[in-house]
This record gives structure tokens, C-alpha cells and sequence, in this order.
């Protein structure tokens, strides 16, 4: 069993991803225990660390050291400015590290941490979880064993409605999600990326290997009636190939549960965050985690070029950049 230390209780404007997912998560799955919390230098950070230490009977740490000695696992979810060197500094700790998305504020960055782990071989999981909910593992697997013949298209269409709109924008803080799925379905990188659209919906025309393509819509819309704040309003794919077409909708499978009050989701299983804490367990005990820094390089190398390329109206070669 592997302990952890929760290191932040941040994220990209109001997120507290610490909170809200990855404490209960760790505190029900067995593979893990929690030991304590570190608040990050954000303002708040510290107090926020100390009422989830007291609320939860962990130990709250103020010494990053101390915090690094006691646990196995570092699960940072600082304010996205400070997370790179969180998750860098818990590298060089000689830990393992659950990150939550984005991994780092930039692509320099990830990749440096990508240079440690390998350099002081531990096992780095960017939460990149939404590739691991049951229809996205059955499509990747169908497309895989060539159900579609071979793919030459998807498209993605990834919408939250409502919530806090994310200060940086939702192409940092949400195009990573179907990205990320869409190289998974495929089992190929992005080699060019055409985008266009605004801080709260942008359109990515993606080329992969071999004449593939992929378009990515994704956004926050407003509240909708009926779902709660941020909650998923379309979250589904097409993926056409040589010999048919795949759709999956990947707000399921799941049950919907109507209320006077409001209209929501309930998952049928184990959720996408408990199944990350399976990569990430699965990953220590193996050195090879199903999800891993390399996936966070990709994500991020795509999310620039797209800026880039919403910034300059032209498309970005990204072979010119690896």
C-alpha cells in the first residue's frame, strides 16, 4: 500500500480539483492512504490544507521536505502557475506524482519533468482521466481491432455548460480532455493543428500519420436547464473509418436522475477519477503507467500550436516543434 501526501488545493481560477475529487478518491481506493496535506503558496493555500488535514484526521505539513519524506505518492493540485515545480521538486524527491491537468503551465515545463522522472525513475500520471471512462476504453478498443476498418476521421464535440469560466481560457482548461481521447482512440500523435474561435469556444482541426484527421469542438456554453454547473452537456465522438462508423456518447453509460430541483448523471461504476487511481497503482507496481508524462507533453505540444495558430490565423506544423 502507498501513502500520499496532497500537495495544493488549487487550480486554474476557482478549482479546488484537490477537494472535490482526488482526497475522496484516494481516501476509498485500497491501493493508497492518505498520511497528510501541504498547502501550496497560493493565497489560502495553507488554511485550505489545514481544514482538509483537520477535517479528515491527516497530518498537516508546512515543511515541503518533511511532507516529501513521509509519503510514496505526491498528488499535486496547485494553482496551475505553481505546479510544474510542485510536481518537479516531488520528482527530484524520488517520488511518485498524480498531477492534475493540466500537468504544467507550459510545454518547457512538462517536458523537463518528463526529463526528470526518467532521470530518477518514478512514475508520473497527468489526470488525464476522461479517457477512462467505460465508452471511450470500449471505442478505443473497437477501433483498435479495426471494427471501423482504418479510421480517417473523428469528430469531437466536448461542451460544459455553465460553471466559473476558466480565467486562461477553455482551451487550457478543457480542450486537453478530447485531445488527449482522440490520440487514444487513435494510437496516433498530432502532426498539425488549425484552430480558431475565443476564450470560451475554439475549434481544432487536427492532422495525424497517415491522412488521418480529427476536428475538436470544445467549450463552455451557458447554464442549461437541468444540469448542474459544469456539468457535461455534450461529450461525444464520431469516428468514421474504410469500413463503417462509430458514435459514442460518452456521458455514459449512466444513470439519469431527475429531481425537482434539477436534472443530473449518475455513474453505473467506479468513476473516471477512481479508475486513474488504477493507472496510477498499476504504474508503480509496474513502471508503466497506461497514462503518463509523455501523454501531458503531447496534450500540451497540441494546446500551444492551437493559441499559436488562433493567434496567426495559419496552421502549425507541430514536427517543426518536437
Amino acid at each position: 500500500m502507498s501513502t500520499v501526501v496532497l500537495v495544493g488545493f488549487g487550480g486554474i481560477g476557482t478549482q479546488d480539483h484537490q477537494t472535490d475529487m482526488y482526497l475522496p478518491a484516494f481516501a476509498r481506493h485500497p491501493a493508497f492512504t492518505l498520511v497528510g496535506t501541504l498547502g501550496s503558496a497560493d493565497p489560502g493555500g495553507a488554511e485550505k490544507a489545514a481544514k482538509a488535514a483537520s477535517d479528515h484526521g491527516l497530518r498537516h505539513f508546512t515543511d515541503p521536505a518533511e511532507a516529501f519524506t513521509a509519503a510514496d505518492v505526491v498528488c499535486v493540485a496547485a494553482p496551475i502557475g505553481l505546479r510544474g515545480g510542485i510536481v518537479a521538486d516531488a520528482v527530484r524527491a524520488g517520488k511518485h506524482v498524480l498531477a492534475d491537468k493540466p500537468l504544467s503551465a507550459s510545454l518547457t515545463e512538462a517536458l523537463r519533468i518528463q526529463r526528470l522522472a526518467a532521470e530518477h525513475g518514478v512514475v508520473v500520471v497527468p489526470a488525464h482521466h476522461i479517457r477512462l471512462g467505460g465508452a471511450l476504453r470500449s471505442a478505443r478498443a473497437a477501433v483498435r481491432a479495426g471494427r471501423v476498418g482504418l479510421p480517417w476521421n473523428v469528430q469531437a464535440d466536448f461542451l460544459v455548460a455553465g460553471g466559473d469560466p476558466s480565467p486562461l481560457g477553455e482551451l487550457v482548461n478543457l480542450a486537453l480532455y478530447p485531445v488527449d481521447a482522440v490520440c487514444s482512440i487513435l494510437g496516433l500523435d498530432v502532426t498539425r493543428v488549425y484552430a480558431t474561435g475565443g476564450p470560451a469556444l475554439v475549434t481544432l482541426m487536427l492532422d495525424h500519420p497517415h491522412g488521418v484527421t480529427s476536428t475538436v469542438v470544445c467549450g463552455r456554453t451557458g447554464t442549461l436547464h437541468g444540469l448542474a454547473p459544469a456539468g457535461l452537456a455534450t461529450h461525444r465522438y464520431r469516428v468514421s473509418g474504410s469500413h463503417g462508423v462509430l458514435t459514442v456518447d460518452a456521458t455514459k453509460p449512466a444513470l439519469r436522475v431527475r429531481t425537482a430541483e434539477r436534472q443530473s448523471t449518475a455513474w453505473t461504476g467506479p468513476g473516471t477519477v477512481d479508475a486513474l487511481l488504477d493507472v496510477l497503482a498499476a504504474g508503480i507496481r509496474t513502471g508503466r503507467p497506461e497514462i503518463g508524462v509523455a501523454d501531458a507533453v503531447r496534450t500540451l505540444r497540441v494546446i500551444e500550436a492551437a493559441q499559436r495558430s488562433i493567434d496567426t490565423g495559419a496552421p502549425v506544423h507541430l514536427e517543426a516543434d518536437s
